[in-house]
């Protein structure tokens, strides 16, 4: 888990160009940055999808909610 969760810190860095030094990434939830808007969302999903090489499907895009439930569902799709 360890390894999934600094590799999506590296995609929602990118993905919602964040400032490492003013944004607290690993308890991050959605809207609670500018960036993490819903256009904002949808190109980070397009992101980590890209990166792990999965595919959520529409409730896990619209139930990923913070850093901490996307780690656990990267790590369960790649576990399947």
């Amino acid at each position: 888990m360890a390894e999934v969760a600094g590799k999506l810190r590296e995609v929602f860095v990118e993905a919602l160009d964040l400032d490492v030094d003013s944004v607290d990434v690993e308890n991050l939830k959605y809207r609670d940055i500018e960036a993490w808007d819903s256009v904002g969302h949808m190109a980070l999903v397009a992101a980590i999808e890209d990166e792990f090489e999965v595919e959520f499907d529409t409730d896990q895009v619209i139930d990923m909610s913070s850093f901490k439930v996307a780690v656990d569902m990267v790590t369960d799709l790649r576990n399947k």
